[in-house]
This record gives C-alpha cells, structure tokens and sequence, in this order.
C-alpha cells in the first residue's frame, strides 16, 4: 500500500467550515472512523465531465490528501488538476440543500449543476 502525498501549502480543494462539520456529522452517522471524504471527476453528464463525492477508505497510489480541521478530503491524481482551487461547501436551504462544487476551472456547466466542462 502506498502512502498518499501529503499537500499542507496548496490544497488541491478548500472545504468549508459548514462543509467540514456536515461531513463529521455523516462520518459520526456511518460510525467508522477509517473513511475520508472522496471527490473525483469522471466522464458523463450533459457537460462532458461530472463530480462524484464519497466516503473511501482507500488509499491510491498519487492521492492528495488536505485535512480540514480533522475531516481529510481526498483526490486522486487524475482528478487533481481539475479540481485545483475548488470549494466545496454544504447548502441547507429551504430552496436547495447538498453538497456543492465552485470550481474556478469549470468552463461551463449544465443547467443541473451536476456536470461540467
């Protein structure tokens, strides 16, 4: 098993205090304490590329890895250079409530926000 790269001076993604405390709260919900937060892009949806958040406890050979207070958030090698600068955050609205991606390398997006290019 390889160890993961360990980045403290450029996060590869920002995730929120809001964010990271909804992830502690799942973590805590899910009862392990061996699983760490995932983000990927993958090809699909109307954009051409798509997010996928998870819990893994996985550990891939070129992993960055950025802890949040407590909360490591993952991804991989491939993903990395599209995920450069993203912010995750957590909306809790009466009009919208999930996780969400600011992604300043996102071209463009579709109108569901769940796919870019």
């Amino acid at each position: 098993m390889t160890t993961p790269t360990e980045t403290q001076d450029s996060r590869t993604v920002i995730l929120t205090d809001f964010a990271a405390t909804k992830v502690k709260a799942l973590l805590e919900q899910e009862g392990r304490d061996d699983l760490r937060l995932r983000i990927a892009v993958q090809p699909g949806g109307c954009s051409g590329l798509r997010y996928q958040l998870f819990f893994d406890e996985r550990s891939l050979d070129g992993d960055v890895v950025n802890d949040f207070g407590g909360v490591e958030v993952v991804v991989d090698r491939m993903s990395a250079p599209y995920l450069t600068g993203a912010t995750i955050d957590f909306a809790d609205r009466i009009d919208a409530q999930g996780f969400t991606i600011d992604n300043p390398n996102a071209g463009g997006s579709c109108a569901c926000g769940d796919s870019f290019h």
